[in-house]
């Protein structure tokens, strides 16, 4: 087994570096867009099906996870969660907004080289996208939260006609009107909300709720089974992504030239708050090594470097933090599909760079307020950039907020192929750290919660379901002791639902099969007795 782990680790990783050779070798004999997307077909395919795991992942893994812990519980990892990660994405923004004042990397002259800019203005605030998130947590139909979420958007409407008192002139304003549209794209944030409910009441029922309570233990089992068997597909996918995204850039020598100050910037800046910031705050928490934490987290930082996607690299992120890592799964299930929604540390300290680089390129020199302003309205606009790979509409947002110009950012598209996935590793590497330190820190509560019976009886189904070799193991004598005791215990008592039940995949027995089992139970305890 832990060959093939090996094995998986060093085709995802050669995957990208094969990917990124042949993207520069095909290049230069400018293939058609026939044979682009010929290549690229694979890694489309391959994202299509990742994607289709997703809802019913993250709505068992949620659920089941919070079936298992105790409401008190869940608060507390909750809170610990949320401060977490905007303490995370704030680090972010401001060791980006300290780089790029430093080194300085936007050039006015470089306006000329580059050209103007296509994109236009937005009419959406940091308080739209804010109030969006918002109505975003509780959905109004669960069902449509699973293909659409809601979106802000200002409708011109009748320009109206002002006259002039003075010149007889009239000019006429286009005037905007603020509605709210459905987008298509999942509300992952209302799904989670939702889920993180239905999962704690499921924990408060206790036994009363074990049928609901199997079957998404029995979901989640399933989804992470077929999601294993297609880890194999994830080395084809990230190479056809990563070849087919090289080929297809224009223009890459000329803008790279251009903008090379710009993407060390980023990079530096992306290097030290995954090489210092985060291990450093790791280590300060948990007392244990970081960087040995970061090595059994290659193959899921190779993905999302490959897939440029936190939603598709989740299931990776999975295994990584609950096998090698030996993270509580209560704690990755939920931590880590609510990190690839709501926190984007490396989005965000990649917004301030560019915010501030365009500002530098028409020479606007930024107060103290206008930084304080960025750093507030990046953090804000980086929750709302979902877990699939984005484009630039968050950064319009902070620019228009701040007053600078958005047609400009256009120019920064022909490097975003290689930031975004560099930063979407930054993404992963912060949730994962931040499941680590969560697990550190409630790791206490979660073993005293282990005590009780249900929950107990819970994670050794979950067990068997995940490693199906062990229930092929002989029975102990700890086990015959113990179905001894609870079955002369069951005959005892009234039949009524109790706190302590077993939450079991099996049927319940009636009291002939009862009487029968506990025959059999001592007969068998006797005989091994003998032989010891």
């Amino acid at each position: 087994m832990g060959m093939k782990k090996d094995l998986l680790l060093v085709l995802t990783i050669e995957s990208v570096v094969l990917g990124v050779v042949l993207g520069f070798v095909i290049r230069p004999f400018n293939p058609s867009n026939d044979t682009i997307s010929l290549i690229g077909f694979p890694g489309e395919i391959f994202m299509q099906i990742v994607e289709m795991m997703i809802l019913p992942l993250i709505m068992s893994s949620v659920i089941s996870a919070l079936a298992q812990v105790r409401a008190r519980d869940a608060r507390r990892i909750g809170i610990v969660t949320i401060i977490y990660y905007m303490t995370t994405t704030f680090l972010s923004t401001f060791t980006g907004i300290i780089l790029v004042s430093s080194i300085h990397p936007g050039d006015p002259e470089l306006i000329h080289e580059l050209g103007e800019g296509t994109l236009e203005n937005t009419a959406l605030s940091t308080l739209d996208t804010f109030l969006d998130q918002i109505r975003n947590m509780f959905p109004e139909n669960i069902i449509q939260a699973t293909f659409q979420q809601v979106q802000t958007e200002y409708m011109p409407i009748k320009p109206a006609r002002v006259r002039n008192s003075t010149s007889m002139n009239i000019t006429t304003e286009v005037l905007h009107k603020q509605t709210l549209t459905y987008t298509n794209e999942m509300n992952v944030l209302g799904l989670i909300v939702f889920c993180s409910g239905f999962g704690i009441i499921l924990s408060i029922l206790g036994d009363q709720a074990r049928l609901m309570i199997n079957f998404f233990i029995v979901l989640d089992a399933i989804i992470m089974r077929w999601i294993s068997a297609l880890m194999w597909c994830y080395p084809i996918g990230i190479l056809s992504l990563v070849c087919k995204n090289i080929i297809d850039i224009d223009n890459l020598t000329e803008t790279a030239q251009a903008l090379a100050m710009y993407v060390v910037t980023v990079i530096c800046g992306l290097m030290i708050h995954s090489l210092l910031t985060l291990p450093l705050l790791y280590f300060l928490v948990t007392k244990k090594s970081p960087f040995a934490f970061m090595t059994g987290m290659l193959q899921a930082l190779a993905t999302a470097f490959g897939t440029a996607s936190s939603g598709a690299t989740l299931p990776v992120t999975f295994r990584a933090l609950e096998e090698n890592l030996k993270i509580d799964r209560r704690v990755t299930r939920f931590v880590l599909p609510l990190g690839a929604t709501i926190t984007m540390d490396g989005t965000a300290l990649y917004e301030a760079v560019a915010v501030i680089f365009i500002a530098q390129l028409h020479n606007i020199k930024l107060s103290l307020m206008d930084l304080v302003t960025i750093s507030i309205t990046t953090t804000v606009a980086s929750i709302g950039s979902g877990s699939v790979p984005a484009g630039l509409d968050t950064i319009v947002i902070v620019l228009t907020t701040v007053g600078l110009p958005a047609k400009d950012l256009s120019l920064l598209l022909t490097v975003d192929w290689l930031l975004d996935r560099i930063r979407t590793s930054v993404n992963v590497l912060g949730d994962s750290f931040g499941a680590g330190i969560i697990h550190h820190l409630t790791r206490s509560s979660l073993l005293e919660a282990d005590t009780d019976e249900l929950i107990r009886q819970i994670r050794e189904d979950i067990d068997i379901l995940n490693n199906p070799h062990q229930d092929t193991l002989p029975i102990s004598h700890h086990s015959v002791q113990s179905t001894i005791q609870n079955t002369q215990n069951s005959m005892q008592a009234p039949h009524i639902y109790s706190k302590s039940a077993r939450a079991s995949f099996a049927p319940v027995p009636n009291e002939e099969e009862r009487k029968a089992l506990l025959k059999e139970s001592i007969a068998l305890n006797k005989s091994e007795t003998h032989i010891v």
